[in-house]
């Protein structure tokens, strides 16, 4: 019997000072590096939004293990971006939020409304 050969399609997208967007097949990751407040909320969020609406993935990731600070800018970036996933039919996840992240995220509910995964291991969503 014959073994299936798979390799998966990895390739780094771009890289700003507080952001990466890596495609690994059908999953589009964005790594946010830094603070989410409001500021710097309309930059990630145009950005995302291009790479989102440009590369159509069926699963969109967003890791905010570096993230120390997010205000409600944050909190509405991350809404807005389920929207857009919503919108072309993708799943969106929330990775290894940081600690700071995690609480905000749990006084907003969020966890009912997106997935949050640990560890990068699908055992361990939250729905």
């Amino acid at each position: 019997m014959g073994t299936l050969n798979y390799k998966r399609k990895v390739k780094n997208l771009a890289e700003t000072g507080n952001l990466t967007i890596r495609q690994e097949d059908a999953t589009l990751r964005f790594t946010i590096l830094g603070d989410i407040d409001h500021h710097g909320a309309k930059d990630l969020r145009e950005s995302m939004d291009s790479a989102l609406f440009f590369y159509r993935p069926s699963v969109c990731v967003i890791n905010l293990s570096r993230v120390e600070f997010m205000d409600s800018s944050g909190l509405g970036l991350i809404l807005g971006r389920r929207t857009g996933a919503e919108e072309i039919g993708a799943e969106l996840i929330l990775e290894d939020p940081s600690e700071s992240v995690k609480k905000i995220l749990g006084l907003a509910g969020i966890e009912r409304l997106i997935k949050i995964r640990y560890g990068g291991n699908d055992e361990k969503i939250r729905e």
